[in-house]
């Protein structure tokens, strides 16, 4: 009998889309009245505003119409993939990755969990200072050749990867695009019960690292000793990788000082994708033809992103969004101050399936969930506790998160492997949310 294989990423997708506009059709319509926050630029949501509407189902017709819709709603997403792809492809093609990566493997030879650690430290720093993710899709295929070498899996190269992101995003004290946003919207000051978060923060990466670097070993894996030390990197491969981290640098002061969005970010790695190019003696046409070469492998994950905006945009059209909302939240007002948290977490975790925008959740949820809180005399600090952890942490398995869904297809991992590994070490992370959660009604 021929064994039935795990549905292609794309259909995955698709069958999410699907789902979303058959929920059109058996989810009431419902919507909130918003108004101008004039302190963010934003629409927030009026509290006790709910009220429901007539019902507006999706068509056939506009359900496959989103598709181009909402590869076109996340079109600066998807250009930043691009142009990411396209010069992380050019400096692998100056033999700049592969040179630095020797040194380094050959500098923990013997102590390449320690290498992992740092790595994932180093992603965890990442996602908390700007929440990365998407960025992550063009550094795959270094990825899988850093993990390839010292002797673990793929999904455990995504996992010290982007899982390490994620935790470092949920988790910390400093993410814009989330706690920031939430903080602001709950009007606590920003980067406050920093510490508090910091601590659980180190709990749940400790043992993420660990995890991964106990489980993640490549059973088929040959580990054979060689003193032979790699060739010293050359004055241009150096110069490239100082450039790389430098572009990194800049586009993390750019995020947090200067307001910078997506084109920004595409922009200044543009530029470093033809300085290498120049610089790695590739010539003006052999840049172009790497950076083309390179469009082309991640043009695939650039449209996964764009679809799961389309199971949003689906939602969004059958009104059914605030509907959601209301029908996770509103139950929690009668509970126990401990339960009525952790079912917060919960109800945030479920909502971020079909809201995959951390910072478009915070809009939606914190100007109805601190108002409640006041009520039932809760912590406003607890609320956004819930929400980024919930929604942080929802990240690393709903395959609405295009970014989680990319890098996987770009790995050539299945959703089912990923869920397979995952889905314990996620479990333990989220009781480790869940503590903090309740830990903060007595100590926030």
């Amino acid at each position: 009998m021929k064994k039935l294989s795990f549905p292609h990423p794309m259909i995955i997708m698709l069958s999410f889309v699907a789902l979303a506009t058959l929920l059109t059709y058996l989810i009431p319509a419902g919507s909130f009245d918003r108004v101008l926050d004039e302190a963010t630029g934003r629409e927030v949501v009026l509290e006790g505003s709910y009220k429901v509407i007539d019902n507006q189902p999706v068509s056939l017709g506009k359900m496959f119409l989103s598709v181009p819709e909402g590869i076109i709603e996340g079109a600066e997403v998807v250009v930043l993939i691009l142009i990411i792809g396209g010069a992380f492809y050019v400096v692998d093609k100056t033999g700049a990755f592969q040179s630095g990566l020797e040194s380094l493997i050959h500098r923990f030879k013997n102590a390449k969990a320690y290498l992992l650690a740092l790595v994932g430290m180093l992603f965890a720093t990442a996602g908390a200072l700007n929440g990365l993710q998407e960025e992550i899709i063009a550094m795959v295929p270094v990825l899988m050749i850093l993990s390839r070498k010292v002797g673990y899996t793929p999904i455990a190269g995504v996992a010290i990867s982007l899982g390490c992101a994620l935790i470092g995003g949920a988790f910390g004290p400093s993410n814009p695009f989330s706690v920031l946003i939430a903080q602001n919207f709950a009007e606590v000051p920003l980067f406050s019960a920093g510490l508090y978060r910091m601590v659980f923060l180190i709990v749940a990466l400790g043992f993420w690292i660990v995890y991964v670097i106990r489980t993640g070993k490549d059973p088929n894996h040959q580990d054979i000793p060689s003193e032979e030390v790699p060739d010293k990197m050359s004055k241009s491969h150096s110069l490239i990788l100082v450039l790389v981290a430098l572009t990194f640098g800049v586009m993390i002061y750019g995020l947090s000082n200067w307001d910078w969005d997506y084109n920004e970010m595409s922009a200044i790695f543009f530029a470093m994708g033809l300085s290498a190019g120049i610089i790695g003696k590739l010539g003006v046409n052999g840049t172009a033809k790497a950076y083309s070469e390179g469009f082309a492998e991640l043009v695939f994950a650039g449209i996964i992103v764009g679809l799961a905006r389309s199971i949003y945009l689906v939602l969004q059209d059958g009104q059914i969004i605030d509907t959601i909302i209301y029908a996770l939240f509103n139950p929690l007002e009668g509970l126990p101050l401990g339960l009525s948290a952790f079912g917060m977490m919960i109800a945030q975790a479920i909502l971020h399936i079909p809201v995959p925008s951390t910072s478009g959740q915070a809009v939606l949820t914190m100007p109805l969930l601190t108002p409640l809180a006041d009520l039932i005399g809760m912590s406003r600090q607890v609320v956004v506790l819930a929400y980024q952890y919930g929604a942080g942490i929802m990240d690393m398995v709903t395959p609405s998160n295009g970014g989680l869904m990319a890098i996987l297809a770009a790995a050539g991992i299945s959703y089912k492997d990923w869920i397979q590994y995952a889905w314990k070490p996620i479990l333990v992370v989220f009781t480790i949310a869940a503590v903090s959660v309740v830990g903060g009604i007595f100590l926030l």
